[in-house]
C-alpha cells in the first residue's frame, strides 16, 4: 500500500475503528495528515479493559507482524510521525519481548498502561502517556487535531491495525472479531464476516445447541453492550464485538445489574459529579430488595446526559435495555 493511496484504500475498504465506536478509519487519518504540524503521533490502543472481550490478546498472540506493520503503514502516511504501542499491563508483559522483536528500528514505543477500564478511552490514554491522572480530557479539540503533546494525534484500536495491514497485503475479507462468553458450549475468540447476526455466529461457532432453554445476550460489549431478547438474533454485532449469552434461569437481572454497577463504581476516575456520584447512587440503590424504577431512571437520565465523557454515557445502555427487555 503506496503512501499515495492509502487513505483511499481504507475509505474504500470501509474499515471503521474496533475500539468500539466505529469512526471511518480513512477519514480519521485523512484528518490527522491533513493538519500541519512539526510533529505527530500514532497511538495503538491495546488496552482492552472489558472483561468480557479478549479480541486484542488474542491478535497478540497470533498476529504481532501483522499489526506493526499496520502501525508502519500509518508511519509512513502521515508525516512527521512517531507511534504508541499501548497495552494493558499483562499484555505487555507477556507480549513485549516479541513486539520488541518484530519493532526492531523503527519509531514505536512500547508503553504499559497505567490503571484499567478507563485507560481505553482516548484522551485518558492521552493523559496516561503524558504522565498525567488518569481522566478524560474536555472535547474539542479531539485528538486528530490535539491530541499527545497538543499536536495531531491518530489514535486507532489494535485490531484496527490489524485489518489496515490486511487491506495492505489485499487479504481484507472484511471480517472482524468476536468475543464469545458466558453461557455457551464454545467460547472463544473468532474472526468471521462483520455482516453476520448474532443467530448465524452462534451458529458457525457450533453454540446453537447451547441455547435450547431460555436466555438473553449482550452484544457489543461485556459491561456496556446492549441486550438483546432470543427473539433479537438477526441483529449484527457493533461496538467492541462481544456476545455474552446468560441463561435466563441461571442469571437474576437484579444480580447482573449489581455486578455492572459495581464494575463501573470500581473503574470510576471520579472526574465529574454526575458520574461519580451517579454510580455511588446506583450501586446503594440496587443493594435492596427492590428496584425504586422511578429513580433509577431518574439517575440513569442524569448519567447519560451529563456525565463529562463517552464512557459514564455508555452506563445507561445495558441497564435500560435490561429494564425494558427482560425485567
Amino acid at each position: 500500500m503506496s503512501k499515495k493511496n492509502t487513505i483511499d484504500q481504507l475509505k474504500q475498504a470501509d474499515l471503521r475503528g474496533r475500539g468500539g465506536a466505529g469512526f471511518p478509519t480513512g477519514l480519521k487519518w485523512e484528518m490527522v495528515k491533513q493538519f500541519s504540524a512539526k510533529k505527530k503521533y500514532i497511538v495503538c490502543n491495546g488496552s482492552e479493559g472489558d472483561p468480557s472481550i479478549a479480541k486484542d490478546g488474542f491478535i497478540l498472540a497470533h498476529y504481532p507482524e501483522q499489526v506493526i506493520n499496520g502501525i508502519k503503514i500509518a508511519l509512513q502516511t502521515i508525516d512527521h510521525s512517531s507511534a504508541y504501542l499501548y497495552l494493558r499491563t499483562d499484555y505487555y508483559q507477556k507480549y513485549k519481548t516479541k513486539l520488541k522483536k518484530v519493532i526492531g528500528r523503527s519509531p514505536i514505543t512500547l508503553f504499559k498502561e497505567i490503571g484499567g477500564y478507563l485507560s481505553g478511552e482516548e484522551t485518558t490514554l492521552i493523559e496516561t502517556i503524558e504522565g498525567n491522572r488518569q481522566e478524560p480530557r474536555m472535547r474539542p479539540p479531539y485528538p486528530p487535531q490535539s491530541g499527545l503533546w497538543n499536536c495531531p494525534t491518530l489514535i486507532n484500536n489494535l485490531e484496527t491495525f490489524y485489518c489496515v495491514n490486511q487491506i495492505a497485503t489485499q487479504q481484507y475479507q472484511r471480517t472482524r472479531f468476536y468475543t464469545l462468553s458466558g453461557d455457551l458450549l464454545n467460547p472463544g475468540v473468532y474472526e468471521l464476516p462483520i455482516n453476520w447476526s448474532v443467530k448465524r455466529i452462534l451458529q458457525e461457532t457450533n453454540n446453537l445447541l447451547s441455547l435450547r432453554s431460555k436466555f438473553f445476550i449482550q452484544i457489543g460489549s461485556g459491561v456496556s453492550g446492549e441486550i438483546i431478547k432470543s427473539t433479537e438474533l438477526n441483529r449484527q454485532v457493533n461496538g467492541s464485538g462481544a456476545i455474552v449469552v446468560y441463561k435466563t434461569k441461571k442469571h437474576k437481572p437484579i444480580s447482573l445489574m449489581r455486578y455492572w454497577a459495581k464494575f463501573f463504581l470500581d473503574t470510576n476516575c471520579g472526574k465529574c459529579a454526575p458520574c461519580r456520584e451517579g454510580i455511588y447512587r446506583l450501586n446503594k440503590l440496587l443493594c435492596g430488595n427492590r428496584i425504586n424504577r422511578r429513580l433509577l431512571d431518574d439517575l440513569l437520565f442524569v448519567l447519560e446526559q451529563t456525565s463529562f465523557c463517552p464512557l459514564g454515557k455508555s452506563v445507561t445502555v445495558p441497564f435500560r435495555s435490561l429494564l425494558d427487555k427482560i425485567y
